[in-house]
């Protein structure tokens, strides 16, 4: 498995924003990336169903799409990529891998968790790409992240709504430490203006993303690392279910024009859709 995918992690790091791009393009990707905890109630994370066609019995694919699918979403990746390893398909392994790593970074955000996503109910708006972005890109590099052997998931379901479980549990630590630094820096020293390739943006000053950074006390890092170390669980537990198939024979494998070309035009559609391009004979 090292051998293949080390070799193949330009590609990995490249798609697995995929799910982010087509996000708004494709019918029924959004809710993949989110569950909304409060929409069922106290204790929702130990009470709903830790299986999709159980939920789909007791609420309905419409209520579950409207609040988020994100642990569910994992679980369907996973039996996909254990196929995909099955069919010893590497141009799939490797779609299927980066999307599935996607849905498990999302499951351990704690804004993901929640209706309150930016908070944009609590006057927080800006938060989910402070918490999410900026205070990585500032102190990433002193982050650990060697995580260990990955370890065989005997019990998928249940890993993926941990994961959920662990983010909320955080939830009020992301929001609570924010207000209580915004009542104490004036807009002035909270944000500043910062030249991103070419282009002016506001973002959080690096002193306030400091403080906020000590009172979470390496949260982000913690986050991180369990992705890290749960996406490596997955993809060797898919792996394994697959009958460990030998993946020396990929090691040479590489997409072909033809396949290089389907996949952009696959991504020109997302935008296309998105931001609804006509052609020149519609205007």
């Amino acid at each position: 498995m090292q051998v293949f995918f080390k070799k193949q992690i330009n590609y990995l790091t490249e798609n697995a924003v995929n799910p982010d791009k087509r996000r708004y393009a494709v019918v029924g990707e959004a809710p993949r990336h989110y569950i909304d905890t409060e929409a069922y109630g106290d204790s929702a994370l130990y009470k709903l169903p830790y299986y999709w066609k159980e939920a789909v019995e007791k609420y309905g694919e419409d209520t579950l799409a409207l609040n988020g699918t994100v642990p569910w979403a994992i679980q369907q990746y996973k039996f996909q990529l254990t196929e995909a390893f099955r069919q010893k398909n590497p141009r799939r392994i490797l779609r299927v891998a980066a999307d599935l790593g996607h849905y498990i970074a999302d499951a351990n955000v704690p804004l993901h968790t929640t209706r309150n996503y930016n908070g944009q109910m609590t006057g927080q708006e800006g938060i989910h790409a402070f918490w999410e972005s900026r205070v990585a890109e500032l102190y990433g590099e002193s982050y650990d992240m060697f995580v260990g052997t990955a370890m065989y998931e005997h019990k998928v379901a249940h890993r993926a709504w941990q994961a959920v479980r662990n983010a909320n549990a955080g939830l009020d630590s992301v929001l609570r430490f924010e207000r209580e630094l915004s009542v104490k820096f004036r807009p002035e020293q909270k944000y500043v203006l910062e030249d991103r390739n070419g282009v002016i943006v506001k973002t959080y000053s690096r002193e306030f993303s400091e403080r906020y950074h000590q009172l979470l006390n390496r949260q982000v890092e913690r986050q991180m690392r369990a992705s890290v170390k749960m996406v490596a669980d997955f993809w060797f537990t898919c792996w394994v279910d697959a009958g460990q198939p030998i993946l020396s024979d990929f090691s040479h494998f590489d997409l072909d024009e033809q396949a290089k070309r389907e996949e952009k035009e696959e991504k020109m559609g997302w935008l296309k859709r998105l931001f609804s391009v006509r052609t020149e004979s519609d205007n």
